[in-house]
């Protein structure tokens, strides 16, 4: 199912059943769609931004996740079970080419600044990937040193560096994108999931969905400078913030809540009931 919540009252303003598992809600790249992904059903369902209102599903094999080519020639669908990544037509959806990556849970991605590469993170590997853009060609692999269940990756605002959350080694990963090297290793909490710039640029979150709690980061000191707790404890995962940049917006992932963080004083403004284990949110 899909809640579609009103950020103004916190309340969910329409309910609807989509298609078997759905895992992420993403945007198109001119933004006049939103895409569920329907990891199990193998297909894609259509939501109206403005409206809300269901629409299409068509089918797609294996889409856990979904990003668009940062120049929009391609949507790239992260087919994890199947070990690919599949570049098709961005509205249509229809397949172009299909990348095989060595590795098992390729999952979240990123583009390098100038669009050229994508650097994406394998959960079960200890892995990542880099793949050139254009070409559809794998270029290079990294082993990850700590921990090892790599999960969200997010470039710094400057493309210097790509930030990775890794679940196991609790904390965060900065990689170098040209030499694609390990550079720093900061500690966040317990079970690191999700990754998201604040509208400033200033300040990255990072969703502690094992420990209840979000860190910021500084960006330009690259050092934890916050900790918001939830009270009583939950399970922050992936979601992302609001257009004005004072809301970070969560799925609580095991708890069938979503919450709305004041991103000034990092207080729960709302814990909203859902459904049964919402992972994505899409603002």
């Amino acid at each position: 199912t899909v809640d579609i919540i009103d950020p103004a009252t916190f309340r969910i303003v329409k309910h609807f059943a989509v298609g078997h598992q759905p895992q992420h809600v993403v945007p198109s790249w001119d933004l006049k769609h939103l895409w569920v992904l329907n990891d199990l059903g193998d297909s894609l369902t259509e939501v109206d931004p403005v409206t809300g209102e269901k629409g299409k599903t068509i089918p797609v094999k294996d889409p856990y996740n979904m990003y668009f080519t940062p120049d929009g020639k391609f949507s790239i669908v992260v087919a994890e079970a199947q070990a690919r990544l599949n570049f098709s037509d961005p509205d249509t959806m229809k397949l172009i080419d299909s990348v095989k990556v060595p590795c098992k849970g390729v999952d979240h991605m990123d583009f390098t600044s100038d669009g050229r590469f994508l650097i994406a993170s394998c959960e079960f590997s200890a892995m990542l990937i880099k793949v050139d853009v254009a070409s559809h060609k794998l270029v290079g692999t990294l082993t990850l040193e700590k921990g090892g269940m790599p999960q969200d990756v997010k470039t710094s605002p400057d493309g210097k560096i790509f930030y990775v959350a890794d679940m196991h080694a609790n904390g965060v990963y900065m990689i170098e994108p040209d030499s694609f090297t390990r550079v720093g290793f900061l500690p966040t909490g317990k079970g690191t999931h999700g990754l998201y710039v604040s509208r400033d640029s200033k300040s990255l979150y990072v969703s502690n969905r094992l420990e209840g709690s979000v860190s910021v980061i500084d960006l330009a000191a690259r050092k934890e400078s916050a900790k918001w707790k939830i009270p009583g404890g939950g399970s922050p995962d992936m979601g992302g913030v609001s257009a004005d940049g004072k809301v970070l917006w969560l799925s609580g992932r095991y708890n069938a809540e979503v919450y709305a963080f004041d991103t000034t004083s990092g207080k729960v403004l709302a814990r909203i009931k859902v459904g049964k284990g919402p992972h994505g949110l899409c603002v």
